[in-house]
């Protein structure tokens, strides 16, 4: 258990001091800061890319989405949520890393992979 001290800060403008309000968390840049730099409220935030998956799913697993279609949606539609700023906020506890990997679900989508494994679907 860790002893955390509550320290308040002030801004003083000459006139009056203004305490410094303590966030757990802030969003910039649409990218979502903890106070410990863990990016776990980021991460399920871009989860809710799954809701785009199923988006692709519903509206074109029905016409034998072809390999070519599936990554072009997927390049368009999955991928910008998932590489935005991720320089910063790049995971890299496995917990963090299972959380984000989309893949394995996504290319079950695709009719023609769906008898390989996981591995051999990456390949095809």
């Amino acid at each position: 258990m860790k002893n955390v001290i509550d320290t308040e800060y002030f801004i003083n403008n000459g006139c009056t001091a203004h305490k410094i309000e303590k966030l757990t968390n802030m969003k910039d840049l649409g990218v979502i800061f903890d106070s410990e730099l863990s990016f776990r409220d980021h991460i399920q935030k871009i989860n809710k890319v799954y809701s785009i998956l199923g988006l692709i799913k519903r509206n074109f697993i029905y016409r034998y989405m072809d390999k070519n279609t599936f990554i072009n949606l997927y390049k368009s539609l999955v991928r910008p949520h998932l590489e935005y700023a991720n320089l910063l906020w790049s995971p890299y506890k496995k917990v963090d890393v299972e959380a984000i990997e989309m893949q394995k679900r996504a290319t079950k989508l695709v009719i023609s992979l769906r008898k390989f494994s996981y591995s051999d679907r990456l390949i095809h």
